[in-house]
């Protein structure tokens, strides 16, 4: 995902085909580490591609994708299933969080 971010900042910024060493430059700049094997897959999927058009063809797979009343159905299906449990771990949570056991209070 780093390297990513770091493509599309340079293509932001006017670089409309950043190179191996351009990405390194922007990720080295902050501090984080260059994943080489992950950098060349990414450079390999952007051979022959714009940003744009790469984005483009992301979002034609995510309009396929169905995320709707099926995704909630199971949710709400999970959530009746464990919901003495979830009280429980509440009351256990409470617990847990009281200032009693440190000796002071928030605003003390």
């Amino acid at each position: 995902m780093k390297h990513l971010a770091a493509y599309l900042l340079l293509v932001a910024g006017g670089n409309a085909t950043p190179s191996n060493d351009d990405i390194k430059q922007v990720l080295s700049s902050v501090g984080v580490e260059v994943d080489e094997s992950r950098l060349s897959a990414l450079l390999k999927a952007m051979e022959g591609k714009t940003a744009a058009e790469a984005i483009a063809e992301g979002s034609s797979k995510l309009a396929s994708v169905s995320a709707g009343p099926v995704a909630a159905a199971s949710a709400g299906a999970a959530a009746g299933a464990s919901g003495e449990a979830a009280a429980e771990e509440e009351k256990a949570e409470e617990k847990e969080e009281s200032d009693e056991d440190m000796g002071f209070g928030l605003f003390d």
